[in-house]
């Protein structure tokens, strides 16, 4: 190779890296930001609206199967200044009741279609009957669960978007699908 080649090389080289540092300390592209073509959407209005120290703010939309409405929109947010005010462990127990493996999965069962304990206790790793019922005791007092009627559960329509932001937050965008 000549001394051209070899210029012309190390400098494609040295520009290469320079993108994949730039790329690597950009946060991660969120599918939504990719169907928008905007990835900061949601963190340039709030940049605009935030006074003070800046604002934490979540929010999502869920449609039923195929797209159909009505959607179920949900939006929330806080100061800093609140939210360093706060007495953080109040939010243990709501925490402590999806650090459970099998209520996660109970919780994903239930938002996905299953309503009974008879139901739940027909799929498999929850446990007997008596520890389904445990978990979904948990998770009723801690709010992620409210009962429909005897023996039936649901995702309260305000706790489906803070709950999918859970997942989202702790890593479940960057998970593979089981």
């Amino acid at each position: 190779m000549n001394n051209e080649h070899e210029t012309r090389l190390a400098d494609l080289e040295a520009r290469v890296a320079e993108l994949e540092r730039r790329a690597a300390q950009r946060p991660p592209r969120t599918e939504a930001a990719a169907a928008t073509g905007d990835a900061f959407f949601a963190l340039d209005a709030l940049r605009e609206r935030a006074p003070g120290r800046g604002g934490v703010v979540f929010a999502g939309v869920v449609r039923g199967e195929e797209g159909e409405e009505p959607a179920l929109e949900w939006q929330q947010g806080l100061p800093v200044e609140r939210l360093a005010e706060l007495d953080w462990s109040q939010c243990a127990a709501a925490l402590d009741a999806l650090g459970n493996p099998v209520r996660l999965s109970l919780l994903h069962a239930v938002w996905s279609g299953t309503r009974t304990v008879a139901g739940l206790a027909e799929l498999s790793g929850f446990g007997t009957t008596g520890q389904i019922y445990h978990h979904v005791h948990q998770l009723s007092a801690a709010g992620w669960l409210t009962t429909l009627k005897r023996g039936h559960y649901a995702i309260p329509p305000e706790r489906v978007v803070p709950l999918l932001t859970v997942l989202v937050a702790a890593g479940a965008v960057n998970r593979p699908v089981s």
